[in-house]
């Protein structure tokens, strides 16, 4: 058992003293579309050597983050095809700036379909008491029936070739009638045109008298 321990702290010991024999450098960086030369915000910046450690671009695209030289880096997103790469080993450098460009892709996603039931056993009971539709032959009698043309008439506006029919027909009437009677009054009902006619009777007999 203590010569595991001890093994891994030797281990630890190595790999700490590796880590400082790295030289630091400030690792700074925009970046880019490739297709468009417009700033990529938002962008996941990925330290793959020092324990995946992540950093985030901002809005402009810019990153900066102390990192060691010969570290790989990986840069994500998403719609773009992730970029790596590693930082080369500059001595006497204290900082590092690149410009990243990365390729935008498609991702075509499977279809889905949106379903207005929240379950299956909603679907299965309004499949169970839905209507089928009528035939050719039902719906056809339902458009020509007595209500639906009243409706239609009712509430359909006249177009222009019914209106100047239904004028011409009202300019004849008025026409034929226009020496007759206009109101289409029938005199045999107007008491006025009886107390007219009475009235010339009794004149009539007097004047007889006379």
């Amino acid at each position: 058992m203590r010569l595991l321990i001890t093994a891994w702290i030797l281990i630890f010991i190595t790999g700490f003293a590796e880590a400082q024999e790295k030289p630091l450098v400030q690792f700074s960086g925009i970046i880019y579309n490739v297709d468009s030369n417009v700033v990529v915000p938002y962008v996941t910046v990925t330290n793959k050597t020092n324990r995946n450690k992540t950093v985030s671009a901002n809005f402009q695209g810019y990153f900066s983050f102390v990192a060691s030289q010969g570290d790989t880096v990986v840069f994500s997103a998403v719609g773009y095809r992730r970029e790596a790469l590693v930082i080369p080993d500059m001595e006497g450098e204290k900082s590092y700036t690149v410009v990243v460009k990365m390729k935008p892709v498609v991702v075509n996603l499977p279809m889905v379909s949106v379903l207005p039931w929240a379950s299956v056993d909603e679907f299965t009971k309004e499949f169970m008491s839905m209507k089928f539709a009528d035939d050719d032959l039902e719906i056809a009698k339902k458009n020509v029936a007595r209500s639906s043309l009243l409706a239609m008439a009712r509430d359909l506006p006249r177009d222009g070739q019914e209106m100047r029919g239904v004028n011409f027909q009202n300019n004849h009437i008025a026409l034929t009638n226009k020496a007759i009677n206009q109101r289409m009054a029938n005199p045999l009902l107007n008491p006025f045109a009886w107390g007219s006619f009475i009235q010339q009777i009794i004149n009539g007999d007097k004047n007889k008298g006379n």
